[in-house]
C-alpha cells in the first residue's frame, strides 16, 4: 500500500492508503476526493486531474511527457513548475507519503 495526502485549495487534507500501481487520479476518484474529476478516465485528454506535487517528491516522479505537458496548457486553473496530470503518475513505494495539492477548479 502507498500512502498519499490530498490537500484541497481550502487546506482540507484527505489521507489515503491505496495499492501500488494506482494513479493519483484513480486514487482520488475511487475514494471520492473532491477536486479531481478525471473525465477522460486516465488517458491524458482532459486535464481534469491537474495537481501540484509537493516539491519534496519532484525528483521521484517520472519526467513529464510531451502529451501531458500539452494537456496542462488546457487546465482550468493556473499551472506552475509543480503541475502534473494525476492520471500520468503511478504510485509506488518510492512515492509513499506523497502530498499533492489540488487547484481551485478543474472546470
Amino acid at each position: 500500500m502507498v500512502n498519499l495526502t490530498f490537500v484541497s485549495a481550502e487546506g482540507r487534507r484527505t489521507e489515503l492508503s491505496v495499492p501500488a500501481g494506482t494513479s493519483i487520479m484513480q486514487a482520488a476518484v475511487q475514494n471520492g476526493v473532491a477536486g479531481i474529476i478525471g473525465e477522460c478516465g486516465g488517458s491524458a485528454m482532459c486535464a481534469t486531474c491537474h495537481v501540484h506535487i509537493d516539491p519534496a517528491f519532484a525528483a521521484k516522479l517520472p519526467p513529464i511527457e510531451d502529451m501531458e505537458e500539452a494537456m496542462l496548457d488546457c487546465a482550468a486553473s493556473p499551472i506552475d513548475a509543480r503541475s502534473r496530470l494525476g492520471c500520468q503518475i503511478e504510485l509506488g513505494p518510492d512515492l509513499d507519503g506523497l502530498v499533492v495539492y489540488l487547484p481551485e477548479t478543474q472546470q
